[in-house]
């Protein structure tokens, strides 16, 4: 199973398209006011569905890696977007930044490398 495609809440259309677009992603479908499409460089897709004001924001992050995280950060701020949270190593072993979308839906940039699949405190398991 490999997750591809996440559909993110949105309530002003046109700033949620801004966004992603000045974030980097390629828009690939527009069907405004209600729904867009977007692409990664790497062919995972993000999609965008409106809403209406006041729904009740729910604890999701989407999560975007990259190989270098400050440099992607730096990227995206020159266009113009601001991060809450500079590039910082957790204690996970990852390195993380986070940002929202005009929705309120919580990105995070981040690098893990083996350590997402592969931290020291993985337990093995009986394959299923």
């Amino acid at each position: 199973m490999e997750l591809n495609q996440v559909t993110l809440p949105c309530v002003d259309y046109d700033a949620s398209v801004g966004f992603y677009r000045t974030f980097g992603l390629r828009q690939i479908v527009d069907n405004p006011p209600q729904y867009a499409r977007f692409e990664t460089p790497a062919g995972q897709t993000l999609s965008i569905h409106a809403t209406a004001a006041g729904t009740p924001a729910h604890e999701v992050v989407v999560y975007f890696e990259v190989q270098d995280v400050d440099a992607t950060v730096a990227a995206v701020e020159a266009r113009g977007l601001k991060f809450e949270s500079q590039p910082v190593d957790q204690s996970w072993l990852w390195r993380e930044a986070y940002i929202h979308d005009p929705a309120g839906n919580l990105l995070c940039i981040f690098h893990a490398g083996e350590n997402r699949r592969y931290p020291p405190w993985r337990i093995d398991t009986d394959p299923e």
